[in-house]
């Protein structure tokens, strides 16, 4: 059997690792979207207008958001949950977004855009008309919904956290997102 090497580390060697590695963890900590310590809104306080804040502060899905993206679901699995919640929809079908994640996992269409549109498209299970009306009136919101979206951020996830962008502008968005799905499923609700 063959003897395993050890080093010893000098006191002066474990004090500056030591150092060095609390001080990384406070910048990480400090720099991370999803650091604790911070609320979850606070952390889109720098980027968003005191018009947006407002509008997010006000929305339930909005602020329910955090339980969701960043921790172990995506950005289109995180604003279905949170639409299916708000709709008291059960929470299994979540899974129905579970390949629209960065982009249907291309970088290509956001899945806070394509996670919305099924938001919307639960809420209109809400309807009590022929589906014919129903489905035209999910149109219209899917309609309503994207150009909303158009007038504000660009339809792929290629374009929106470009190279050096952080995960910031996905928060942001997300939060968004959540606040203009549940305005939209609130149109919904007022049909029924």
């Amino acid at each position: 059997m063959q003897k395993l090497k050890s080093e010893s580390l000098s006191r002066r060697k474990f004090i500056a690792t030591a150092s060095g590695l609390m001080v990384g963890n406070a910048f990480f900590s400090l720099s991370s979207p999803l650091s604790l310590g911070r609320s979850f809104i606070q952390k889109a306080e720098e980027d968003l207008s005191a018009e947006d804040l407002e509008w997010i502060k006000k929305s339930s899905m909005a602020n329910e958001l955090n339980k969701y993206f960043g921790q172990g679901y995506s950005c289109a699995e995180s604003v279905v949950m949170v639409a299916l919640r708000y709709l008291g929809k059960p929470e299994e079908l979540v899974w129905a977004a579970a390949g629209f994640g960065g982009g249907l996992y291309h970088k290509d269409l956001c899945g806070f855009l394509t996670g919305g549109i099924m938001g919307i498209g639960f809420a209109s299970s809400l309807l009590d008309r022929p589906r014919r009306e129903a489905k035209k009136f999910c149109g219209d919101l899917v309609k309503a919904y994207w150009k909303w979206w158009e007038s504000r951020f660009p339809l792929h996830c290629s374009e929106i956290r470009t190279k050096g962008t952080g995960s910031q502008v996905c928060l942001n968005l997300g939060l968004l997102s959540a606040a203009k799905i549940e305005e939209l499923i609130k149109a919904v609700k007022n049909k029924t």
